[in-house]
């Protein structure tokens, strides 16, 4: 089976694998987790080797691993604090959900880096039966100043992985910036020029360590290329988070979760406006997918295919994705909607409309 030609879908209640049948005939194949939140899934690209992170409430956030396609899991040790002192216990932070799995590089077997809430980093060595926390992050001063946004607690929820070195990560904190290393972890500095937050007092606007990137990307063939949909704007760099550019042209709204990059054109981006704050519904009650093809200098609203009345779905962060030839995409919406465009996001299909809120969705490596 080709590449892009299987879909995981990530949502409240267990974890869906679809397969095309033809064109615009999707099937529902599989199924994992009936009825627990499946908060993250990696179809890792190296192996094959599926993740699938589960946030159980009482029971807490689990982490279980497929080596068949999803046919059979097992479960794996989650991210976790280090045990603390006997009398620091009560103080000791723990692990609510994983908001971010991402493999190593190439040339990294086995390694996984996972993103949590609260907002920390981890690192798996040996395919996620141990993680480390990456404390130089942890306990950078800064963190003092991260606040949660749609969560109590901030969190991780973005980490990108250069494919030139793979030593050089870019992590995306809400509410707490964008931050880099270039050792693998060992040393962070955060990059936020040109970003502002326009929830905070005008002096406190361009705060580094508040800014709220709600989802970040970078481009796989242009890696210095990084597309940011923060709460108050979309953001671009052209030199690795060194400088941000606001990109103003989004339309109906620069409001929203999701962002996709093509990846073989970094000019090339995807959106979900929505109506922000405490309304969060596509703007006029239709959906709209905006796409630009030129850096972010113009975008044309998508519609084809998409509700355009009474639509109140919302594509949350991870809920967008777009396949390896970058001309099939895919988006989930919090109503249980999945989408598939077959053309770049000029004309969408309906795959089923009755799912459980969607989380996650992402193209197989197959």
């Amino acid at each position: 089976m080709k590449y892009g030609e299987s879909i995981h879908v990530a949502t409240r209640k267990g974890l869906f694998i679809l397969q095309r049948a033809s064109a615009n005939q999707w099937k529902i194949v599989g199924t994992s987790f009936l009825g627990d939140p499946v908060t993250m899934m990696l179809d890792d690209p190296r192996d094959g080797t599926l993740y699938a992170a589960l946030n159980l409430g009482h029971f807490g956030a689990k982490m279980h691993r497929s080596e068949d396609g999803g046919k059979s899991w097992h479960e794996v040790a989650h991210p976790s604090f280090p045990q603390q002192p006997d009398e620091a216990k009560e103080k000791a932070p723990s692990v609510h959900q994983t908001w971010a799995l991402q493999a190593g590089g190439p040339d990294e077997a086995g390694t996984l880096w996972a993103g949590t809430i609260p907002g920390a980093l981890f690192v798996s060595h040996d395919r996620g039966e141990q993680w480390s926390l990456i404390e130089s992050l942890w306990n950078r001063p800064e963190r003092s100043k991260w606040f949660g946004g749609g969560y109590p607690d901030p969190g991780i929820h973005s980490i990108c992985v250069d494919p030139r070195d793979s030593r050089k990560l870019a992590v995306g904190v809400s509410c707490g910036g964008v931050w880099i290393t270039e050792d693998g972890g060992d040393t962070w500095d955060i990059r936020t020029q040109g970003m502002f937050a326009a929830y905070m007092p005008p002096e406190g606007r361009e705060e580094p360590a508040i800014q709220d990137p709600h989802c970040m990307v970078q481009c796989a063939a242009n890696p210095d290329v990084l597309w940011v949909q923060h709460h108050n704007g979309v953001f671009k760099s052209t030199d690795r988070a060194q400088h941000w550019q606001e990109i103003a042209a989004v339309q109906p709204s620069v409001f929203g979760f999701a962002v996709a990059v093509h990846p073989g054109d970094a000019d090339t981006a995807w959106f979900v406006p929505a109506v922000k704050d405490e309304c969060r519904i596509p703007v006029d009650g239709k959906m709209v997918v905006a796409r630009t093809r030129d850096g972010g200098k113009t975008f044309e609203a998508l519609r084809e295919g998409l509700p355009q009345e009474h639509a109140y779905d919302l594509v949350y962060r991870h809920a967008l994705d777009v396949d390896a030839s970058g001309e099939r995409l895919v988006m989930g919406s919090t109503t249980g909607s999945l989408w598939i465009s077959e053309d770049s996001g000029d004309h969408w299909h309906a795959l089923t409309t009755h799912l459980p809120p969607i989380y996650q969705v992402c193209f197989a490596s197959d």
